[in-house]
Order: structure tokens, then sequence, then C-alpha cells
């Protein structure tokens, strides 16, 4: 059975900048040992917006510019960037929460054979949730899970009902 690891959305601006926590930061050491130690397929997935970032649906609600494509913010924090460096992985830009692409690119990486998928990164409560639930649609035989100390909410509280909700839909919360 081949393992897929989809680390979500590790980037400087989620970890210590414009939308940065102290819990993101607190989980980092764990997600780049979990990419270190991963045997099998990892995808990772950039939040990816444009100048005009202010103007569109998602920067209205939250006015915060942030992983702007090309920006230091952009880029994946350093300790995942080196964890990341002895691996080889595939590069996912999604321009809003959920990667429609992930799934099929996951299913070519599968290449007919059984699988299963674990997600870590940031945040647990917009974008973590949010691909594991279209992964689980479209992939509703396949075990999916999430490493909860590899994640981190917006707050400690929407982490956790970010994670009772992936369980309510069947996704394993280790």
């Amino acid at each position: 059975m081949k393992k897929m690891l989809v680390v979500v959305d590790m980037q400087k601006d989620f970890v210590d900048g414009s939308l940065g926590s102290k819990q993101a930061q607190l989980i980092v050491p764990a997600a780049a040992e979990k990419i270190r130690s991963f045997d099998g397929n990892i995808f990772v997935t950039y939040d990816t917006h444009d100048e005009n970032y202010l103007q569109s649906a998602e920067g209205k609600k939250l006015p915060v510019p942030h992983c702007i494509r090309g920006t230091d913010g952009w880029k994946l924090d350093s300790s995942i960037e080196k964890a990341l460096s002895e691996k080889d992985y595939v590069s996912v830009e999604k321009l809003t929460f959920g990667s429609v692409e992930l799934p099929e690119i996951i299913r070519k990486a599968a290449d007919g054979e059984d699988f299963s998928v674990e997600l870590i990164g940031l945040c647990t409560d917009i974008c973590v949730v949010s691909n594991a639930l279209i992964l689980k649609a479209n992939f509703p035989e396949t075990e999916i899970s999430v490493c909860s100390s590899c994640c981190a909410g917006v707050t400690p509280q929407l982490h956790e009902a970010a994670l009772a909700t992936m369980k309510s839909c069947q996704i394993n919360i280790e």
C-alpha cells in the first residue's frame, strides 16, 4: 500500500509571519520530524495569493495580506524546507482553502494501487480541514488521517473543533 503525506501550508506567513501564532511555531519541530521520517509520496500545498488579494472575496473577509506569491511569507518555514530538502515532493499551489487539484494529483501518484493519506500543517480549522474533507469526499474508502500534534489552528479551541469535525466525517485523528 502506498503512503501519501500532505503538508498543508507550512509557510512563513502562517508560522511566524502576518498570520503566524505561537501554536503554529510550536508544531514546526514535530512536523519537520514527521517529514524526515516519512516513507512515501509527499505533497506540499502552498496558499497562494496575488497582489490584488485585498480585492478578492477572501481578502474582503480576512483583510490581512499573506502568502503573496514570490514574497518571503509565501515561502516554506525554514525548518520545513530543510526537512523537505532530502525528499522528493510535489508542490501544489492553491488559490483557496482546499485544493480541488490535489485529489487528482494523488490519484495519479497512486497509479492504481491502494493508498492511505496523512495530513499535517496549518491551519487545522481552515486549510487542513478543507483539504481533508475534499480528500475524504474523493476517496471515501481510503484511510485518511490527520496528525493532531503536527497541526495548529487559529486558536487552540478552533483546532479542537476542526479535529472533532474531521473525526465526525470518519477521518482518523492521531
